[in-house]
């Protein structure tokens, strides 16, 4: 059992690492102020929903880790709970590393990193497929989107943390320029025929 939510991350050795090069003392009042959340707030919960990509770490048997990205819609990863995030696991190479490692070691990590707001959340916790549920299968599908649900991953938080922006480049996502540039062309076509008749009034005028 862990003394505190960051312990999941923070083990004996990385907090002797964290001793050696200064950074323990600042990390230790976090804990006594409580350290980090364990459950999804409504904050945390709509910036989990308007997510369209997501990177998910688990680890075999012998501890070799795996992450696997996962993607779809913004709303295809669903907070079901203030502990549970669950997502339609959609047919893909059929390799099933990702289930095959969960099967042997339940321990996950979720890695949400949102470009254009140049913000990163790191969720740790544990995760188990689910097979064979349709109901469920249905409830976590994304609505109209054209990909084949297999089966669905349930995902439990232990505890999550915020990462600072330091160093995340700001990218911005296809459908959101194509909407920007739209709308700049709009800007542009009114400011044409406003030009337009101004000139065409003071013609008149002359």
């Amino acid at each position: 059992m862990n003394e505190f939510t960051s312990d999941v991350a923070f083990t004996p050795t990385v907090k002797a690492i964290q001793s050696r090069k200064g950074s323990r003392d600042s990390y230790a009042r976090v804990e006594q102020r409580g350290g980090w959340r364990a459950t999804i707030t409504p904050d945390l919960a709509a910036f989990i929903e308007a997510q369209t990509s997501a990177f998910l770490a688990t680890a075999n048997a012998d501890g070799q880790p795996y992450v696997q990205h996962r993607g779809g819609p913004a709303g295809f990863l669903k907070v079901l709970d203030e502990h549970t995030i669950g997502f339609a696991d959609f047919a893909g190479n059929r390799q099933f590393i990702t289930q095959g490692n969960l099967q042997d070691n339940d321990h996950a990590f979720l890695f949400l990193i949102d470009y254009m707001l140049r913000q990163r959340i790191k969720v740790w916790g544990r995760a188990r497929v689910v097979e064979n549920d349709p109901e469920l299968t249905a409830k976590l599908m994304p609505a109209d989107y054209k990909a084949r649900p297999e089966q669905a991953i349930l995902f439990t938080v232990t505890a999550w943390d915020a990462n600072c922006p330091q160093h995340i480049p700001q990218r911005f996502e296809a459908v959101d320029v194509a909407a920007a540039l739209a709308e700049r062309d709009r800007r542009i076509a009114g400011l044409e025929q406003e030009i337009a008749r101004l000139r065409g009034n003071a013609a008149a005028k002359v």
